[in-house]
């Protein structure tokens, strides 16, 4: 229940805010999935909290279930791959140049966004300059929406988990937060932090620190 609420506190917070607009600096995807810190944003606006308090769906199952009774379709057979194929694209074209990687695992796409770039240092607000590239994945995400969202909050070994743990939740609330204020149907969304409990890189260099602080958006077809 505490995860529960600082997650929807983080979406509250920020689909009742404002950032301006710019780009990224350049880095590069690997993909990596986590299954541990589980929550969901399940609201918007002022209904946000009280929405996401009443609701059950914080798990896959319940999150299938609120798809369906909102009226998503599921896909199947080729159409999956295909789907996929679009979506894949359509993230390349408006992600060019951003820095942001689209990796492909199966018909999964993961999306990987450093930290040192989304957030200033221990904060978990959006930087300005950021704002256009979520803005690019949350056009995206609107027109194929019959796929889920995974954002998952990471950091890397240093200051220990009591305070990466809330900072890498309250990091992936803040993506996801924008995302349903840009228009994303809540409903998708399964938010999670993670800590360091993930690394992709050595936590005993900087450069390998600097890959380990990040936020991942997965993204995966529909399949009711």
């Amino acid at each position: 229940m505490r995860n529960k609420l600082l997650l929807a506190g983080a979406s509250v917070a920020i689909l009742l805010g404002g950032v301006a607009c710019t780009t990224t600096d350049p880095y590069s995807s690997t993909p990596r999935r986590n299954n541990t810190g589980t929550g969901v944003i399940a609201g918007a606006l002022g209904g946000a909290l009280l929405g996401y308090l009443t609701n059950t769906s914080n798990t896959e199952q319940g999150r299938k279930n609120a798809l369906i009774g909102a009226g998503v379709g599921a896909l199947g057979g080729a159409a999956v791959g295909q789907y996929m194929d679009r979506q894949q694209r359509a993230l390349e074209a408006e992600l060019s140049g951003t820095g942001v990687g689209v990796a492909r695992q199966g018909d999964n796409l993961i999306l990987r966004m450093p930290a040192d770039v989304t957030f200033a240092t221990n904060q978990a607000d959006i930087q300005p300059r950021f704002v256009a590239t979520l803005d690019d994945v949350a056009r995206v995400l609107r027109e194929y929406d019959r796929s889920t969202v995974d954002v998952v909050g990471h950091t890397d070994s240093s200051g220990g988990d009591a305070i990466n743990q809330p900072l890498s939740e309250r990091r992936a609330g803040s993506v996801a937060g924008y995302l349903i204020q840009q228009g994303v149907m809540a409903e998708r969304l399964i938010v999670r932090g993670v800590s360091s409990r993930n690394p992709i890189a050595d936590n005993g260099t900087a450069e390998g620190r600097a890959q380990n602080r990040r936020v991942e958006i997965l993204i995966r077809p529909f399949q009711g």
